[in-house]
């Protein structure tokens, strides 16, 4: 499969230069596999679509099953997000609240049914705290994924940041509904390093960085969303 690693900044790249690896302790702070996606603890959906419909929902084994686990264990929407298939889709997927210390990596599973003509568009965004709207996200970790960026296949992607204290993912699904078609998200698992006390003073350094140089994304309501090369 392919794979995409994305740094959100020259200076988070720096960050995580400063913590040996022989000096962290990962901690898996998150590791889901949809089983549930109408109860997945934690976890929150918004729907900014117009007009409203279905949000995300359990994967349909009928469009393609699950990157691992039972057929049908992976998170899915689609353009029926605006009701009638017509309008605007927007739709948000949430992570829990995350206590993330040091240098984070957030690794994922996508995949779409495939259907030539149509651009199904995905980002990843990062709210300090504890996010509970779309402007709370205003991090952008990985760009839309659109037409063939977006393989109609599994594909795992990662992305990264250095940050200390409370935060969320989030995952939007989003487009006019007649260009998009159905999405799976799978295996989502967020791993973050704590650093031994030797490489804790080093990691500090880094960490300082993250409000000036973590890259802010648009605010979902003033643009489309920049697709991925």
């Amino acid at each position: 499969m392919n794979r995409l690693t994305r740094l959100c900044s020259a200076g988070l790249i720096a960050a995580c230069a400063l913590a040996p690896l022989s000096g962290r302790a990962d901690v898996v702070v998150l590791d889901e596999g949809f089983g549930n996606v109408a109860n997945l603890p934690g976890w929150d959906q918004l729907d900014y679509s117009d007009p409203t419909s279905t949000g995300w929902f359990q994967g349909y084994t009928d469009v393609f099953g699950a990157q691992a686990g039972p057929g049908n264990s992976y998170a899915a929407s689609n353009f029926l997000g605006a009701d009638g298939s017509t309008g605007r889709v927007d739709n948000w997927l949430i992570t829990p609240i995350l206590a993330l210390s040091g240098v984070t990596n957030l690794s994922f599973y996508t995949n779409r049914e495939d259907n030539p003509g149509l651009t199904d568009l995905l980002e990843v965004r990062f709210a300090t705290g504890n996010g509970g709207i779309a402007e709370d996200f205003d991090y952008l970790l990985l760009f839309s994924i659109g037409g063939d960026g977006f393989p109609a296949q599994w594909t795992q992607w990662s992305t990264s940041l250095a940050f200390e204290g409370e935060g969320r993912f989030a995952f939007r699904y989003s487009g006019e509904a007649d260009t998009l078609g159905y999405v799976g998200l799978d295996s989502v698992r967020v791993v973050t390093a704590v650093p031994e006390p030797s490489s804790y003073l080093l990691m500090l350094g880094g960490l300082g960085v993250l409000g000036a140089t973590v890259r802010r994304g648009r605010r979902p309501a003033q643009a489309e969303p920049e697709l991925k090369a």
